[in-house]
């Protein structure tokens, strides 16, 4: 493994509990087995369950050991174990190559893997060491990483309330009673703006990463701006979801790195900051300028980019870097059906 782990996915039977629930009720944790699932759980790390096994026996077996709290979408049931996974995928948006998948039985690790070569599989763990290793040990426990559980279940409820609701989807967004906070970075905001650039890749228009350092030497600087911004909905808050830093010239505003959480995509918000940015810059009474770099990831947000009227004005690195510029005749409105809360520096 060389990418830092957002999700443990378990089997059950011969790997988080001795014995096969189907042929006896009496399996039983491995030991330590607790200790990891709570310890990676207050990391930020998400959990979830894929198992062959009658969902409701098996439920009722975490449940009666205190542990069903702690996985997000468990997939128990019959179907081939790459279908299973390509389930937990799909409802967390996040990469196969951020997934850690352990299960006892080598053949169901190379159907998997078949399907998704980018996951990462383990057949055993050594429970003395497990946590120790480097790719589930994140640099930054921010608050946000330990409420990362609690907000994707919150999510989960948003999800179910929004497949039975009857009405357009801009009716039901308006109910939601949503509030987006964009304020300037402070000092204590900094170790979860950093988790950002590290964590965010589907809208991230650059990929680049920042340090604590980095990013308060930008903070502090008179000729740049960092925002951090904030959704909260009735069911909760999505917790800091966006990031952008620009750069103040004597023509433009330049960003230099903008990123949303792919967790918000379906909320309508990730032309929000853009605009506030742009905004800003033409109250200044300037152009804005900024830097996209191509990945296999992020198409999203060169096409929020270009729907924007952000046009290509260079390309540099072998044509992976692009500049992009807006003379900001036309600034986007912000929907309707949301509440922008603007602090001030």
């Amino acid at each position: 493994m060389t990418k830092e782990i957002k999700c443990v996915v378990w089997d059950l039977d011969e790997t988080l509990w001795d014995g096969t629930l189907l042929e006896s009720e009496q399996v039983r944790l491995k030991p330590g087995m607790e200790e990891i699932l709570h310890t990676l759980d207050e990391r930020g790390i998400l959990q979830s369950v894929c198992s062959k096994n009658d969902y409701n026996h098996a439920m009722t077996a975490l449940k009666e050991r205190g542990l069903d709290h702690l996985f997000i979408y468990p997939q128990i049931g019959w179907d081939a174990k790459s279908i299973l996974i390509g389930n937990i995928q799909r409802e967390l948006n996040i990469g196969f190559d951020s997934i850690l998948f352990i299960d006892d039985q080598m053949f169901e690790l190379d159907e998997v893997k078949s399907v998704h070569p980018d996951i990462f599989c383990m057949q055993t763990i050594d429970r003395r060491t497990f946590l120790d290793i480097p790719e589930l040990n994140p640099k930054f426990i921010t608050v946000d990483s330990a409420r990362r559980r609690s907000m994707y279940m919150d999510d989960m409820q948003r999800k179910q309330d929004e497949q039975t609701y009857n009405g357009p989807k801009e009716q039901f967004l308006s109910q939601l009673n949503m509030e987006f906070m964009i304020s300037p970075a402070t000092e204590e905001d900094l170790a979860r703006a950093s988790e950002l650039t590290v964590r965010t890749h589907q809208l991230n228009a650059t990929g680049v990463t920042y340090d604590h350092d980095e990013l308060n030497r930008f903070r502090q600087s008179d000729s740049h701006r960092l925002y951090l911004c904030e959704l909260t909905d009735k069911y909760g808050t999505y917790g800091k979801i966006g990031l952008v830093l620009a750069e103040i010239t004597d023509t433009h505003w330049h960003l230099k790195l903008l990123l949303m959480s792919c967790r918000v995509m379906s909320r309508g918000v990730g032309t929000i900051l853009l605009s506030f940015m742009m905004d800003q810059a033409k109250q200044d009474g300037k152009k804005m300028l900024a830097d996209f770099r191509k990945t296999d990831r992020n198409k999203m947000m060169y096409i929020t980019y270009r729907f924007a009227n952000f046009k290509e004005i260079d390309v540099r690195e072998d044509g992976e870097l692009l500049l992009l510029e807006n003379d900001l005749s036309v600034v986007q409105k912000y929907p309707e059906y949301i509440r922008i809360i603007v602090k001030e520096r």
